[in-house]
């Protein structure tokens, strides 16, 4: 065993730390502004709250509103990474990366305090059934609940910028429950290129990218679906199809009659009011600078501004638009009185467990493992362990420190064919060139 792991995959550390750097780029943002910070650090003021205190899904749009939820705050135990708590809190990794800039999005500090940005603007598009909004990687689906309008919300992923989600109307033609992949031959030519050949047609399963629930859209070959890689929501990380958390799609699925319209825009800027007061909200385009977007969201707030009869602070427009962290910003009084102090986000008690966060099995002599690399810095190790954790489906990882080095182990596994179909997914996955690890205790 000891000779095995002595084969280090030291030789490609190097690229094992540029990839680590590139995947980590994909998620930082600018700073933040004051008024936030400063909301942020106010709410450790007050006591904690139960989760339960916080809305975050389901909402009463009362008449004329265009902005709902509400920020939170939550600190950090050691172990947990913002994909936890953005997949607890129902976030997508965009929208907590973006709302914490600074913060390691793998490795964060024990005892971090963490925005949760769970207040939106709504799309500015008709509400009924549902707009799906890709600048903002949100669904938000509109149901009529007696005399009062209900909008519940959920994060999602959306398509690469090779193969994007396509705009437009559309609605659900038909649902399924635990869906075949009929894989289309454009992306299992892209997997032969990589080395991952797949079969025609993927069963219900652990490795079918569906998950467990799909609802068809009436524009061919896209759905909005399950995943069996929860880590990927909030990302352009899809062939094109709308890809949910397991527990968002399971209710958006019982939700959702056939025949639903669904409206998929891509509005990077958005302007609502809540209270008589006109908030902006601001996510970097899909794709570009953005240009037409912002003459566009720039000419509204002058109508608005004319509307009010009142000028606009410009300069915190402007900072609103090049900070682009995705939060709904108070920027103008539409009525006398109406108050643009920021409210200081609810301080919530982090949950005894975060739903979905990885659970490593215990150390078996008698299992194989995988060593996926070898480095010389811990928290890079830990880095990568914690990327392992998230693969989908699961591949459980940890770091075992020895003479100042650090080596991440993938497993247990029972048998060697497992070990072998792991090493082979990190390959495809993170480009790691793992090294099986033979049972000590062999049967």
């Amino acid at each position: 065993m000891h000779s095995t792991m002595r084969r280090s995959v030291a030789r490609s550390s190097a690229c094992h730390r540029l990839r680590l750097v590139a995947l980590a780029a994909l998620l930082l943002f600018l700073p933040g502004c004051a008024v936030l910070q400063r909301a942020q650090e106010h709410a450790w003021l007050s006591p904690a709250q139960p989760e339960q205190a916080l809305e975050r899904q389901a909402f009463a749009l009362p008449p004329g509103d265009d902005v709902i939820g509400q920020m939170a705050v939550v600190k950090l135990a050691r172990g947990d990474t913002l994909p936890d708590i953005a997949r607890h809190f129902s976030l997508g990794i965009n929208a907590i990366g973006a709302a914490n800039p600074g913060v390691d999005l793998w490795v964060p500090a024990a005892g971090e305090r963490v925005l949760l940005p769970l207040s939106f603007i709504l799309p500015d598009a008709p509400r009924a059934g549902i707009i799906v909004n890709l600048a903002t990687m949100r669904l938000f689906q509109f149901r009529q609940q007696g005399a009062s309008l209900q909008v519940t919300t959920y994060p999602v992923g959306v398509g690469t910028r090779e193969r994007p989600t396509p705009t437009g109307q559309m609605y659900v033609e038909r649902k399924a429950t635990r869906p075949t992949w009929h894989v289309p031959a454009s992306i299992a030519e892209d997997h032969r290129k990589k080395g991952d050949p797949l079969p025609a047609a993927v069963p219900p399963g652990p490795d079918n990218p569906l998950g467990e629930y799909a609802l068809y859209l009436s524009k061919p070959s896209y759905l909005i679906h399950g995943t069996n890689k929860p880590a990927s929501i909030g990302l352009k990380a899809t062939n094109g199809c709308l890809r949910l958390y397991p527990e968002s799609v399971q209710r958006l699925f019982n939700d959702t009659p056939v025949n639903t319209p669904v409206a998929i825009v891509s509005q990077p800027y958005l302007v609502g009011q809540r209270h008589g007061v006109l908030y902006l909200e601001a996510h970097k385009p899909m794709d570009g600078p953005g240009t037409a977007e912002l003459e566009a969201v720039k000419a509204r707030l002058r109508g608005f501004e004319k509307q009010a009869g009142r000028p606009l602070d410009w300069d915190r427009v402007g900072t609103v638009l090049a900070e682009a962290r995705g939060i709904p910003v108070a920027i103008l009084a539409m009525q006398p009185g109406a108050s643009l102090a920021t409210a200081a986000p609810l301080r919530v008690a982090r949950p005894e467990r975060l739903f979905g966060q990885p659970q490593i099995p215990e150390l078996k002599l008698e299992a194989w493992y995988v060593l996926a690399a070898e480095v010389g810095d811990e928290r890079e190790a830990r880095r990568l362990a914690a990327i392992i954790n998230h693969q989908g489906p699961p591949i459980p990882a940890r770091v075992l420190a020895s003479s100042n080095r650090y080596r991440v182990i993938a497993g247990p596994f029972d048998a060697v064919a497992t070990a072998r179909q792991a090493a082979r997914r990190l390959k495809i996955d993170l480009d790691l060139d793992g090294v099986l690890i033979e049972p000590v205790n062999k049967s």
